[in-house]
């Protein structure tokens, strides 16, 4: 793989994960991008969740290694990574009768401590993360009130509240309807510009991904197979190598950004 040439705190290094019965990465190298969004694309089963539960430390690695800031994540105290990395997995789930406050504040725990308990600090981040997701008028409302869009935004409130630079996002987007998915990516992309937090997530949409992120990664088979800016990625080439997709690749008349037209 050839290096991205970018600085990086978080780095896969040869990783390989083993799943009963067969491989899912293999040997796979990667860069995220700091300050960046980077979109993480493949067909089915090619090892996109597993690598973001690997980066996180939430899937073990048989092989090769996860950097934090320059040393092993899996040797780093887990209070320690969770105040420098959050993760939002695919279909989060909360118990019943929870509020948007109380989700969000969950994300402080990483900074509780029998000996420091709920604080200024806390609350800022909090309050922080409700303003910069547009639900500070939504603190006291059910989860189970909200729509699909509002609830993935409290969701990203609640990792925003971790107060870490570092967001991973498990196809983020499931599950919404296309102005949904517009309206969480260009919230995505706006805390980005915003707070200059690096972000890495799995996504299922090529067009969505290449207009949203400035960094693309296309596996296939457990390996990174692709990886730039998305129009150095989204080719023809690399939709037939990837998705084994006769298409037509455009420039967005509005955006500019690659888009792609199956055959």
């Amino acid at each position: 793989m050839v290096r991205n040439g970018t600085n990086c705190r978080l780095r896969a290094e040869a990783i390989s994960v083993d799943y009963p019965g067969r491989p899912v990465l293999d040997s796979l190298s990667l860069d995220i991008p700091d300050g960046k969004v980077t979109a993480i694309v493949g067909p089915n089963a090619c090892g996109k969740s597993t690598l973001l539960r690997a980066l996180a430390r939430l899937t073990p690695v048989a092989g090769g290694q996860v950097s934090l800031d320059g040393q092993p994540i899996e040797k780093q105290r887990s209070r320690t990574v969770a105040r420098h990395l959050a993760i939002l997995p695919q279909s989060p789930l909360a118990p019943e009768g929870l509020t948007v406050l109380d989700l969000v504040r969950r994300g402080r725990t990483p900074h509780q401590s029998a000996l420091s308990q709920w604080s200024r600090t806390d609350a800022a981040a909090v309050d922080r993360a409700l303003c910069l997701t547009g639900l500070k008028d939504m603190s006291f409302q059910l989860l189970a009130t909200l729509s699909g869009g509002q609830r993935q935004r409290a969701w990203i409130a609640m990792a925003l509240a971790q107060d870490t630079d570092l967001l991973l996002l498990d196809e983020p987007t499931t599950y919404l309807d296309l102005p949904h998915q517009i309206e969480l990516l260009a919230l995505i992309r706006k805390l980005n510009h915003d707070t200059g937090c690096t972000v890495a997530m799995v996504l299922h949409d090529i067009n969505l991904a290449a207009r949203f992120a400035d960094h693309m990664v296309a596996l296939r088979e457990g390996r990174v197979r692709h990886q730039g800016t998305p129009s150095e990625v989204v080719t023809t080439e690399m939709m037939q190598d990837i998705f084994s997709l006769p298409c037509t690749v455009i420039s967005d008349p509005v955006h500019g950004h690659p888009h792609v037209i199956p055959a």
